[in-house]
């Protein structure tokens, strides 16, 4: 989470003003901004106060930046209130919140191939970035009892990773001590946006923990090639006394691939792949934060890093960074298995993707872009000017945001970082008529820049009449 500072002197004397009308003249009118009040208010006031002050947040709709959930029905907001005061971690008071857990995890294990033989185990988590670190811990505790076992040093690990990775593993290698080898994407990868199995395999050695690769890349959508690097590393490791698993990161593509890409092996088909993370609140169409990682076997996940924790009552087997958070967003993600079935997230997953393909054809014909991307991954997208228009994709950036559009700017991951890039998710509240209408005011934002580059004084503008 974001850190903030602590603030004293006069800057901490800041008030906020209640509006009139809400404030009783028996009631205060201002309040402090940086420290508790003295005194309370009524719950319509506060309510008001609070309601206010985030009419300055963009709109979650408009927000092309996040992969994050922005919608879910009316059902499922009921399901989510109804849910919001009971405690996840407390599986002995409420067994049937546990039960609906157990039943998710379940069914991500199928949807990702796990074997009847292998006895695959997994677990709900705040988010995909706990997921992770949940997964990188196997990785570490599993090769450190390998190399001791071998009478081998276990003081170096190191874990192979495309420089695009989200920043949740560059968290997990510096809090866990791990070395990151951030391999570079771009000429040095052939010219590739990810990982590939020749980049992963150069950077290998014997005290790598692990592949991370990546199912949907938050820079351009792209799907890594999984099955390419396992491949790679059967051959590398054969004849070696290396073992040297993949951990796929499917916070977007696990809820993507298994119902538009059913062809493509990236899963537990892989012998190599020992764990997998999802984030239910992007793809699983579920609102912040759950998230779900899954284990191939018990091997994969070692027996010392499973907690037996008596609470309430209860013995339970635990997995986790977090301890105490609401049941509301696994109820929920119950709800939409149940709700959509397969065929229901096949009409969405392809649905997204083909607006996604729509919108990106239509960007393109608009002149200035040209595609960094092909939207065969996930249903997000980049793109970037071509050479020699004379603004920048930061310019286009602010200017569409004067409609209420959030559309992130930013530059490609080491090994490409002079190219600069906009990017599009489309979730599933993004309808073809909602993205007509952006093509529609970044064709208006084309004209303005490229109106303005070309030194040309800005048209009059007619008076507003009441």
């Amino acid at each position: 989470m974001v850190l903030h500072r602590h603030v004293s002197g006069d800057e901490a004397t800041g008030r906020l003003r209640v509006r009139p009308q809400f404030a009783l003249p028996a009631e205060l009118a201002e309040i402090p901004r940086l420290r508790m009040p003295a005194r309370g208010m009524g719950p319509e006031v506060a309510y008001q106060v609070v309601h206010d002050e985030l009419l300055l947040d963009g709109n979650a709709r408009l927000n092309l930046a996040t992969f994050v959930s922005t919608w879910m029905d009316n059902r499922a907001d009921a399901l989510l209130l109804e849910c919001a005061n009971k405690n996840m971690i407390d599986k002995d008071e409420y067994p049937q919140t546990a039960e609906l857990e157990h039943r998710c995890v379940n069914i991500l294990a199928d949807l990702w191939h796990a074997s009847a033989a292998e006895d695959a185990t997994g677990c709900s988590t705040t988010g995909s970035s706990e997921a992770c670190m949940l997964g990188g811990m196997a990785l570490k505790w599993r090769w450190r009892k390998r190399r001791e076992a071998a009478g081998k040093p276990a003081d170096r690990p190191n874990l192979v990773m495309g420089s695009n990775v989200q920043v949740c593993w560059e968290k997990f290698c510096r809090y866990w001590e791990v070395e990151p080898r951030l391999v570079p994407v771009g000429p040095s990868a052939g010219g590739a946006t990810h990982l590939t199995a020749e980049s992963a395999l150069n950077h290998c050695d014997e005290n790598t923990i692990g592949v991370v690769a990546i199912m949907g890349s938050t820079y351009d959508g792209a799907y890594e090639p999984v099955l390419e690097i396992a491949n790679a590393l059967d051959d590398e490791c054969s004849g070696r006394d290396w073992d040297i698993p993949i951990h796929v990161d499917g916070a977007s593509g696990a809820f993507v691939a298994p119902f538009v890409d059913p062809d493509l092996v990236w899963d537990f088909r892989i012998p190599r792949v020992a764990s997998i993370n999802a984030s239910g609140h992007k793809f699983g169409l579920v609102y912040p934060g759950v998230g779900w990682v899954v284990w191939r076997d018990a091997t994969a996940l070692p027996e010392e890093l499973v907690f037996k924790v008596d609470y309430l009552g209860g013995e339970m087997p635990t997995f986790a960074l977090n301890f105490s958070r609401p049941g509301a967003q696994v109820a929920a993600q119950y709800y939409n298995f149940l709700r959509l079935g397969f065929d229901g997230y096949h009409r969405v997953m392809s649905a997204c993707r083909e607006t996604a393909k729509w919108l990106a054809h239509q960007i393109y014909r608009l002149g200035p872009f040209e595609l960094v991307s092909d939207c065969e991954g996930i249903p997000a997208f980049a793109f970037r000017m071509k050479r020699g228009v004379a603004y920048s994709v930061f310019d286009v950036s602010d200017a569409i945001r004067a409609r209420g559009w959030l559309v992130p700017a930013y530059p490609m991951p080491p090994g490409m970082e002079d190219v600069a890039v906009l990017r599009i998710v489309v979730r599933d509240d993004l309808s073809r008529d909602l993205a007509a209408r952006l093509i529609d005011d970044l064709r208006r934002v084309i004209e303005h820049l490229e109106s303005r580059s070309a030194g040309h004084p800005e048209k009059p503008r007619t008076g507003f009449h009441h």
